[in-house]
């Protein structure tokens, strides 16, 4: 009976009912629509943490957050003798005033990695011993801090070749000490933080060459002992890629690992061109467009469907970034290109692609 008099009262006010369902939708938040399935994160910015409108709206929907950059080598460690921990502290220290989850982004990558870690005092390549011992050193430096505080570290981010037939990535991690600082990695976070889930992570993990070789490294870490406990599949994707088949075919074999599985970096492209040359890039025409709002809505609805029908494999969906107020992708690949791949619009109000991943 109350429902039937709810039902009246919308109709004689004219609200529609589906407008009135949103309505009533958009007083939870993303967190509380999955809290079934799996947390809910965002990566962040100290800004952001400081800014209110900003701020109650990751309170809002997210019950987990990744440093965007704050804890990369380079920010946190720029200087051998020295590191860089304000803006690191000041996002774990919001997480647990507030009760959200942390996730650790990352330890070990060859981007955003300072120089001194690689070369010496006259400018020389260090050797492979004394490489891995700074690397320990970053490790438990950086892990050892937030002990307890973060329950999730990236540890070894972007190590597979995206180049036909090559299997690692050519960079001076692997130029001095091969792959031998992947394990050594893994090795050196589980003794600085024997609690915490570790991730290799990287992106186009769901395309089948470099699926491959993703699978074949994690396969050979499990065999040999060394405790990679999941995969991060970052999930930079687009209105076009990947297709259903293709993702759950990903998940179910990284699963065959015994390892779980998360979303890490979650946004979806407007635009197509994210992974052709370099000429073609940015000759689409511009412009959050009604057909690329409804096709963006329709991927985030197909990739949450997968999302939720594997929710005994995926521990974590993380959007990179909070709203199209700000994305790396604004500038990637084409700089000046201002892209709109997040629930949120600039004013922070959600999109149609919230509806479909929030109403289900």
């Amino acid at each position: 009976m109350r429902n039937r008099i709810i039902i009246a009262l919308i109709l004689l006010a004219g609200i529609p009912p589906a407008t009135f369902a949103r309505q009533a939708k958009t007083e939870v938040g993303l967190k509380d629509c999955y809290k079934s399935y799996f947390p809910i994160g965002v990566a962040v910015t100290p800004a952001q943490l400081r800014d209110p409108q900003q701020r109650q709206l990751i309170l809002k929907h997210f019950n987990s957050i990744t440093a965007e950059n704050a804890m990369k080598m380079g920010p946190i460690h720029p200087r051998e003798d020295w590191y860089n921990w304000r803006d690191a502290d000041s996002i774990v220290a919001f997480a647990q005033s507030n009760g959200l989850k942390v996730r650790g982004h990352n330890l070990c990558w060859h981007t955003q990695a300072p120089r001194w870690i690689f070369y010496d005092s006259l400018g020389n390549l260090v050797s492979k011993e004394l490489l891995l011992k700074r690397l320990k050193a970053h490790i438990d430096a950086v892990a050892g801090r937030y002990k307890g505080k973060i329950y999730a570290w990236d540890v070894v981010n972007e190590a597979v070749s995206d180049k036909p037939g090559e299997f690692l990535r050519n960079s001076l991690w692997y130029q001095i000490c091969g792959e031998d600082y992947i394990a050594k990695a893994f090795e050196y976070a589980h003794e600085a933080d024997p609690e915490a889930v570790l991730f290799y992570n990287d992106y186009n993990t769901e395309y089948p060459e470099k699926r491959e070789k993703v699978y074949r490294l994690l396969k050979k870490l499990k065999d040999a002992g060394i405790p990679v406990h999941a995969v991060g599949l970052q999930g930079h994707w687009s209105v076009a890629q990947p297709s259903r088949q293709v993702l759950e075919t990903a998940i179910s074999q990284y699963a065959a690992l015994g390892i779980k599985v998360q979303i890490t970096e979650l946004d979806v492209s407007v635009y197509t061109d994210g992974n052709i040359p370099e000429e073609a890039k940015g000759t689409e025409a511009r412009g959050f467009t009604p057909e690329r709002q409804k096709r963006q809505a329709e991927q985030y609805d197909m990739f949450f469907q997968v999302f939720r029908k594997h929710k005994d494999i995926i521990t974590g969906v993380t959007f990179w970034n909070l709203s199209d107020r700000y994305s790396w992708l604004d500038n990637f690949p084409v700089r000046g290109r201002k892209n709109y791949p997040l629930l949120f619009d600039e004013q922070l109000r959600p999109k149609e692609a919230y509806w479909k991943v929030a109403d289900f």
